[in-house]
């Protein structure tokens, strides 16, 4: 029996989507257009200026303070992705009952607060914290120091914040994979290794590039981590435009940083989906 299915009238669609449309332009375009004319905003005069800009683009501090974050964020990403790989493939694989409990415990850090978390890692990198405590024991360190304050703690404590975003992302894009076309290689006789290097791999291709792009945005724009973890010695973006705007009160300046930082999401973005289109047409 055929069923007929009425289609909607065009009018009542766009009504549908219209209060989505108006929370979006509220919430995120009016802000962003708020964004870049404070950045414009002149020092003197009423006349829109690129100031803000000059200053960012001359200073060679601010450039070292750019190639910081993307170093930071790209370094989340290969320690973050790897990881979490893994942990995704034996969840969408797993036959055991115990999946369901095993993937909500693998997502539970995201119930707790990021701050919390960063505190945690305070006190296990710290003086007399936990991985001191084991190196001295062990003899590597005639005597405890200081693993907290500065890049190698920041990157540390991102890579735990961020993994379980990584392991959603590729988890979620392994569930749809068909398990047959594993099955189907390994009939053919390919060995486990050669299954997973010319069949699961290539196909988790997308599922690792949606990690990435998350990981490395989120990495290059966390505020509270690099300010715990840091010590006042990691600057980022993220942490100069709250200085900007909490200490030296330049507004314009903060948004010229928060411009540029938004810049970088969409270039990163841009390559995102040039990068997953040319793996879907070779594929």
């Amino acid at each position: 029996m055929r069923v007929s299915v009425r289609k909607q009238p065009s009018w009542l669609q766009a009504l549908l989507i219209l209060p989505g449309v108006a929370a979006l332009v509220v919430t995120f375009v009016f802000p962003l257009l708020w964004l870049a004319r404070t950045s414009l905003q002149p020092t003197t005069g009423h006349t829109l200026s690129l100031h803000a800009y000059v200053r960012l683009f001359e200073d060679s501090f601010y450039w070292w303070v750019i190639g910081r974050t993307i170093f930071i964020g790209l370094l989340c990403v290969v320690i973050t992705v790897p990881l979490a790989f893994p942990v995704a493939l034996f969840l969408a694989r797993s036959q055991s009952g115990w999946r369901g409990t095993l993937t909500a415990l693998a997502i539970a850090p995201l119930l707790t607060s990021t701050v919390i978390r960063t505190y945690g890692w305070m006190v296990i990198l710290g003086r007399h914290g936990l991985i001191n405590t084991t190196l001295v024991w062990a003899g590597i360190l005639a005597q405890p120091t200081r693993l907290d304050n500065g890049p190698f703690a920041t990157v540390v404590a991102l890579v735990e914040i961020l993994l379980p975003y990584g392991i959603i992302s590729i988890l979620s894009h392994l569930s749809r994979l068909d398990a047959e076309l594993e099955q189907a290689a390994s009939l053919l006789g390919a060995r486990r290794l050669q299954v997973f290097w010319h069949v699961l791999l290539p196909l988790s291709v997308p599922g690792l590039m949606t990690a990435s792009l998350l990981v490395f945005v989120l990495a290059i724009s966390s505020l509270v981590t690099p300010q715990l973890m840091g010590g006042g010695r990691v600057f980022v973006l993220a942490t100069e435009i709250f200085n900007q705007t909490t200490i030296s009160l330049d507004w314009p300046f903060a948004g010229a940083l928060s411009i540029t930082l938004l810049a970088f999401f969409g270039i990163f973005v841009a390559l995102y989906q040039r990068i997953l289109q040319r793996v879907e047409s070779q594929s």
